[in-house]
C-alpha cells in the first residue's frame, strides 16, 4: 500500500472516528440500546487504527523536521535514520491495522460439536473439546451456556451446541469469534479408548463449526416462513426423559435450514434456543452469499465428519496436538485440553494476516 492510499484511507477513518465520538456523547442515543452497542464497537475497531495513524503522522513530521534541521546543523543528521526506521515501523503497524477486517471479528459465537468417525469414542472426544473450549472461554473471562445437548451412551455427547458470549465490548481482535473463528473443521484424536480392552490405539473424530451470534434486529424471520414441530426429548439410548413434548424443531422452509432444540424442560424455552440458533445460521449464510470470501472460508469448516478432512490431530500417547493448515506442533496436548489454546490460535491469526498483507501488496 503506497503512502497515499494509506493516508486516504486513515484519514477516512479518521473522520469516520470523529463523527462516532460526537455521536455517543449525544445522551439521547442511549435510549436505543441496540444503536448505541453498534456505536460503541466500531468506535472500538477504530480506536486503534486512529492511534495508528496518529503515531505515524507524528513519525513523519519528525523525520522532515530532522532532515530540515540537517541542512544547517550536522548535529541533527545522526537522527535522520532512527527517525526514518521509527517512521517505517509505524508505516508497517498502520498498514497492519487497516488490512480488510472480518465483519464478524466483534461478535460472540455459537459453537457446534457433533460427534463423527468413531461411534462411542467420537462422542467422548466431543465432550473433551466441550470441556476444552468451556476452560478457554474461562480464561479469558467470558461466559459460556449450553444451548443443547444429545448425550451419548458411554458418556460424551453425540451432538451440542454451546454460546459464548464476552463481557461488555471487547478490545479489537479480543472478542470471542475473532479468537475462535479458525476452530471450525474436523477434529481428529488418537488414543485408547476407554472400552478398548487391547490397548490398541484408535482414531476417531468430531466436528465443530463456529457461528457469529446474531442479534434479533440482524436477522429478520419471518414466523410463517417457519414449520415448528415437537416431540418428547430423549436421552442416551433413545429413552424419553420427559413425559410433554418439549423438545422443538423448527425448519425455516426458505433455505432449508433444520434446528432442534431439547436441553430445557420448557417448549417455550427450547423454541427461543432454537430460533437463537436459526438467527446465527441464517446471518452466516446471508454473508457467504453477499462475499464470496465469507463462503471460502465457510467451505473450510466442516461438512462431513470424516477421519480424512482434519484440521488438527490430537494424539494422546505422545502427548502431542498438530495442526495441519499452519503446520503447528506442540508436546503440550495436555495443557490444551485444559484451555491453553492462544499459542495455537496466534499461529493461526499471524498466517491469516500474512495472507492479506501478501495479498496487498
Amino acid at each position: 500500500m503506497s503512502n497515499e492510499d494509506r493516508f486516504a484511507l486513515a484519514h477516512e477513518l479518521v473522520s469516520e472516528y470523529a463523527i462516532l465520538e460526537a455521536q455517543m456523547a449525544d445522551p439521547t442515543i442511549h435510549n436505543d440500546q441496540g444503536k448505541a452497542r453498534q456505536l460503541g464497537r466500531r468506535y472500538a475497531q477504530l480506536g486503534p487504527v486512529v492511534a495508528g495513524f496518529r503515531q505515524w503522522r507524528t513519525a513523519e513530521d519528525d523525520l522532515a523536521a530532522a532532515k530540515e534541521l540537517a541542512e544547517v546543523d550536522a548535529d541533527f543528521a545522526a537522527e535522520v535514520a532512527g527517525l526514518e526506521l521509527a517512521r517505517d515501523n509505524a508505516a508497517t503497524k498502520l498498514e497492519e491495522l487497516l488490512l480488510p477486517r472480518d465483519p464478524n471479528d466483534d461478535r460472540d459465537v455459537i459453537l457446534e460439536i457433533k460427534a463423527g468417525a468413531g461411534g462411542d469414542e467420537s462422542a467422548l472426544f466431543a465432550g473433551d473439546l466441550l470441556r476444552m473450549y468451556l476452560r478457554y472461554a474461562e480464561k479469558h473471562g467470558w461466559k459460556t451456556e449450553i444451548i443443547d445437548a444429545t448425550e451419548s451412551d458411554l458418556g460424551g455427547y453425540k451432538d451440542l451446541s454451546v454460546a459464548v458470549k464476552s463481557k461488555g465490548i471487547p478490545e479489537p481482535g479480543k472478542s470471542p469469534y475473532a479468537r475462535l473463528k479458525f476452530e471450525g473443521g474436523v477434529h481428529r484424536v488418537q488414543r485408547v479408548p476407554e472400552t478398548e480392552s487391547q490397548g490398541r490405539i484408535h482414531t476417531s473424530a468430531a466436528g465443530v463449526m463456529v457461528l457469529p451470534e446474531a442479534e434479533e434486529v440482524e436477522v429478520e424471520i419471518n414466523m410463517n416462513d417457519l414449520r415448528i414441530d415437537v416431540y418428547r426429548s430423549s436421552g442416551p439410548g433413545g429413552q424419553s426423559v420427559n413425559t410433554t413434548d418439549s423438545a422443538v424443531r423448527i425448519t425455516h422452509v426458505p433455505t432449508g435450514i433444520v434446528v432442534s432444540c431439547q436441553n430445557e424442560k420448557s417448549q417455550l424455552q427450547n423454541k427461543e434456543s432454537a430460533l437463537r440458533i436459526l438467527r446465527a445460521r441464517m446471518l452466516l449464510a446471508a454473508q457467504e452469499a453477499a462475499q464470496e470470501a465469507a463462503s471460502a472460508e465457510r467451505k473450510s469448516q466442516v461438512r462431513t465428519v470424516d477421519r480424512s478432512e482434519r484440521i488438527r490431530t490430537y494424539n494422546y500417547p505422545e502427548n502431542r496436538i498438530s495442526d495441519h493448515r499452519v503446520n503447528f506442533k506442540a508436546s503440550n496436548l495436555d495443557a490444551v485440553l485444559d484451555g491453553e489454546l492462544d499459542p495455537m490460535i496466534q499461529a493461526l491469526l499471524d498466517a491469516d494476516k500474512a495472507a492479506k498483507l501478501a495479498a496487498t501488496s
